[in-house]
């Protein structure tokens, strides 16, 4: 099966959508693609986030649109359903690693510690999403890990910004950055697309 690094082929930010309306999510889309981006992630943390993904989906057959804040089973088939192409965890159970090894598609698993990546490596994975990045430790919690998990390569993501992707990025077990600095609150409130797009072709 195709892996996450795979979807994203040189690709090396996964750019968050967090819409509140579906005409948003399209918005906040449009505006990504037209930078060149080709993988983007739709956050479900609002009533119209599945909506979202599903007409992104159907308005931009050219985006690799993946879920993100997947909690539990339940709304894991929910992202399946609307036509999610990846899954992204903030965090992992038992249950949930289980179910997201099954999908037809790539899975992306939530780690904050060292239990955490034992346990996903132990399901199968071994591409991981370090989250909550800054929080969990950053750049010396994924230096120190990666000589103890060698086989295993992170997208960290939360507190990364346009100052210290790069950073990130020269690690070796970094394969991308997850961030929301491209689309920010104040652009989408404000309908300044044209923001979003520059940001997006600032990390290409």
């Amino acid at each position: 099966m195709t892996t996450f690094s795979q979807l994203m082929g040189t690709q090396t930010l996964l750019p968050i959508i967090q819409a509140d309306t579906v005409e948003q999510g399209l918005d906040i889309a449009k505006a990504m693609a037209d930078s060149g981006l080709k993988v983007v992630e739709v956050v479900l943390r609002s009533d119209a986030s599945l909506e979202a993904l599903r007409a992104i989906k159907q308005q931009h057959p050219d985006l690799l649109v993946g879920a993100g804040t997947v909690l539990d089973t339940q709304m894991l088939q929910q992202a399946l359903d609307a036509g999610a192409d990846f899954i992204v965890t903030p965090a992992i159970t038992d249950a949930l690693l289980k179910a997201v090894k099954a999908c037809e598609v790539p899975g992306l698993p939530g780690v904050s510690t060292p239990a955490d990546i034992a346990l996903a490596r132990e399901n199968g994975f071994h591409e991981m999403k370090l989250f909550p990045a800054s929080l969990a430790g950053g750049i010396p919690f994924l230096k120190a890990v990666s000589s103890v998990f060698r086989d295993v390569v992170f997208c960290p993501t939360g507190g990364i910004n346009a100052n210290n992707r790069c950073d990130y990025l020269a690690l070796p077990n970094v394969i991308g950055v997850g961030g929301t600095w491209v689309a920010q609150k104040e652009w989408v409130e404000a309908g300044e697309w044209h923001k979003i797009t520059d940001a997006c072709k600032a990390v290409l």
